[in-house]
């Protein structure tokens, strides 16, 4: 995996750096060969609260975690728990969808009142949609759409941009300021 390490409000030392290589590397023993996607760390410190992002871009699968502690140390581990238990939730969902898809799923038919296979489908609800909306989307500029989602209470916002005429995002961040999704 090819690192890029940075810090905001931190210099980022060579004990962290090789910390940080050492640490996000043991998601290296999930694959069957070592990735060679880009692993992108951002450590920052603000008011003594030690935050590490990292961000790793897999074909067809992005794990993002964020971890926040007094210690960056602490940070670190935090998040690589964080990764590593979003790989395991992928490989058990796409196990899953083998097991169900492929001819591994007759396997569990022979179970008395298909026991293993409703089991199995009870873990599907937990990806399945409660609440479709719909609403008209009329074009706006930013700031509007922020005042909109603040007046609604949302986290979140979707809108047509007034300015470029595509579908946007904007979004409350944890820190108080807003985000804006856009498609390229």
């Amino acid at each position: 995996m090819n690192y890029n390490v940075r810090g905001d409000n931190l210099e980022v030392t060579n004990a962290l750096k090789e910390y940080v290589e050492k640490k996000v590397g043991r998601i290296e023993k999930y694959f069957d060969t070592p990735p060679t996607s880009d692993v992108f760390v951002t450590m920052k410190v603000v008011k003594d609260v030690h935050t590490v992002e990292v961000t790793i871009n897999f074909p067809g699968l992005v794990l993002r975690g964020e971890e926040s502690n007094e210690d960056m140390y602490v940070s670190i581990d935090l998040v690589v728990e964080k990764l590593e238990r979003q790989i395991r939730k992928h490989k058990t969902k796409i196990n899953r969808k083998f097991r169900q898809e492929g001819s591994l799923r007759t396997l569990f038919k022979d179970e008395p009142n298909g026991a293993a296979v409703k089991a199995v489908a009870e873990d599907d609800d937990d990806l399945s949609v409660v609440k479709t909306k719909r609403f008209n989307i009329k074009p706006m500029h930013i700031e509007e759409a922020i005042l909109q989602m603040d007046m609604l209470g949302h986290s979140f916002f979707v809108f047509s941009n007034a300015d470029t005429e595509e579908m946007n995002v904007v979004y409350k961040r944890k820190d108080g300021k807003y985000g804006l999704i856009e498609p390229f």
